[in-house]
C-alpha cells in the first residue's frame, strides 16, 4: 500500500475543489440547477473514475453524449496524466496478444520450481521465506472428530477447507474434486498374483533429520525409506526400495535435475516389475527452525506427513502441455483416501494435501504418491514411528 505525504495529499484536495467549483457551472450551463448541477458532477465523476481505474468493472453501456465530452475536458485540462493513462489503456487493449506461449526460457524456470520448491514448506503447507500469499483454502487446524460424511465433503468449502491446502500457483474446482468420483476409485492392489506391489524411492535422496549421523544414509531419508520398505515386506505387501541418488552432480546437491534423473531411473524398475502398481516418493518438507512436525499416536512421539500432489496446471496459463500427467484424477483420488484414512484412525497424523502446480512425477502410475513426511527437525525416532502409522494406513487403502 502507498503511504501518501500530507503535502500530497492536500495538493489532492485543492484538485478536488477546483474540479468541483468548476463542473458546477457546466451543470448549470446545460439547463440544471444548483444542486442538479451537483448531482450531475457527482455521478459523472463516478462513472469516469469508474471507467480510467476499473475498466473490468461491470457499468452501464456507454453513452457517448454532450455531457461526457464537456466533463472530460476540464479533466484534461487539469489533470493530463489522465489523458496519457487512457490512452495507454487504449493501446493495450489493441496491442494485447490473443495467447500467452511460455518460451524455452519459462519452461526451464518452471522445471527448476518443480525441483526445488515441493519440500519447502511451513506446518501450514506456506513455502518457507516465500512471500505472504492468498491461499484458497483455510489455514491448516486440527480438527478433532472431524465429519468425514460424503454429504459433508459433497461440499466443496468444506472439503478444501478441511483436507486441502491449494497453492496460489494453481487452481482447482468442484469438477476435479468431485469425492463421489475419487472415492469410488479403487485404490486395491492385486494380491491375486505374485511380484513386488510397492516401489518407494527419493528424488531427493540427502534430506536428513535433527539427529542424523552426516555422510550415514540409514538416518536419512533413505534410511526411511528403507524402515518402511521392512514394514511393508514383514506385513505381506511386496515392496521394492529404490535407494539411487538423482540430487547429486559431480559431488555436489543439485536438484535442477532431479526429477528427470530419477524418472530415467524408476522407469526400467516399473518395466522389469510390471507387478508394481505403487509408487511412492518419500520426501522430507524443510520448515523454519522453530517449528517441529510432531503429534502423538499410540503414546509414541510420530513425526506428521503431508500427502502432494501436482496438478500439471498454472493459475496463469492453463495445463502445462510439456509435464502432462494422464493419471491426476487417480493420484487425487489415492491422496484423498490415504487423507481421509488417516484422519478416521490417527486424527492430526496427516497435515493438509498440498496441491501445487506442477507434476512430479505422478505421472508414472495410477496409483502415485508423493510424502512430504516429517521436517529437518524431526528425530530419525519421530519419523520410524511415522512410518509404522503411514504403513498401517497404506495397508488398509491398498488391501482392505
Amino acid at each position: 500500500m502507498r503511504v501518501y505525504k500530507k503535502k500530497t495529499i492536500r495538493r489532492m484536495k485543492w484538485y478536488g475543489v477546483i474540479l468541483v467549483l468548476s463542473g458546477i457551472p457546466l451543470g448549470i450551463g446545460m439547463g440544471r440547477s444548483l444542486e442538479e448541477g451537483r448531482t450531475f458532477l457527482l455521478e459523472e465523476s463516478q462513472i469516469y473514475a469508474q471507467k480510467l481505474y476499473l475498466p473490468l468493472f461491470p457499468y452501464q453501456k456507454e453513452q457517448e453524449s454532450e455531457r461526457k465530452e464537456i466533463f472530460r475536458l476540464p479533466l484534461h485540462v487539469w489533470m493530463p496524466l489522465t489523458g496519457y493513462l487512457e490512452d495507454q489503456t487504449e493501446k493495450r487493449g489493441k496491442e494485447e496478444p490473443e495467447e500467452v506461449l511460455e518460451d524455452e526460457e519459462t519452461i526451464a524456470w518452471i522445471l527448476q520450481c518443480q525441483a526445488n520448491d515441493e519440500h519447502a514448506v511451513d506446518e501450514e503447507g506456506k513455502l518457507v521465506g516465500a512471500e505472504p500469499e492468498i491461499q484458497e483454502s483455510a489455514v491448516e487446524q486440527p480438527v478433532p472428530g472431524m465429519d468425514l460424511s460424503i454429504e459433508r465433503l459433497r461440499d466443496f468449502e468444506y472439503l478444501t477447507s478441511n483436507l486441502y491446502t491449494i497453492d496460489s500457483s494453481t487452481m482447482i474446482g468442484p469438477e476435479q474434486l468431485n469425492v463421489d468420483d475419487l472415492l469410488n476409485r479403487s485404490m486395491k492392489i492385486d494380491q491375486s498374483t505374485g511380484g513386488p506391489k510397492i516401489l518407494i524411492f527419493h528424488t531427493h535422496s540427502q534430506e536428513e533429520f535433527a539427529d542424523s549421523i552426516p555422510g550415514d544414509p540409514s538416518t536419512s531419508i533413505v534410511g526411511i525409506g528403507e524402515y518402511l520398505t521392512q514394514l511393508l515386506n514383514a506385513d505381506g505387501i511386496e515392496t521394492l526400495h529404490d535407494s539411487g541418488v538423482y540430487d547429486i552432480i559431480n559431488g555436489k546437491l543439485d536438484r535442477s535435475r532431479a526429477y528427470e534423473n530419477a524418472e530415467s531411473a524408476v522407469r526400467p524398475v516399473l518395466e522389469a516389475n510390471p507387478t508394481i502398481e505403487v509408487a511412492i516418493d518419500l520426501h522430507r518438507d524443510g520448515v523454519n527452525e522453530d517449528t517441529h512436525l510432531v503429534t502423538e499416536v499410540n503414546g509414541k512421539p510420530t513425526a506428521k506427513i503431508m500427502y502432494f500432489n501436482g496438478l500439471s496446471r498454472t493459475r496463469t496459463n492453463g495445463d502445462i502441455a510439456y509435464l502432462y500427467n494422464p493419471y491426476i484424477q487417480d493420484n487425487l483420488a489415492f491422496s484423498l483416501q490415504m487423507q481421509i484414512a488417516s484422519e478416521q484412525y490417527y486424527p492430526g497424523f496427516a497435515r493438509h494435501i498440498y496441491l501445487k502446480a506442477y507434476r512430479y512425477n505422478l505421472h508414472l502410475l495410477p496409483k502415485s504418491l508423493l510424502i512430504e513426511a516429517g521436517a529437518q527437525t524431526n528425530t530419525v525416532e519421530e519419523m520410524k514411528n511415522a512410518m509404522e502409522v503411514l504403513e498401517r494406513t497404506l495397508k488398509r487403502v491398498v488391501t482392505e
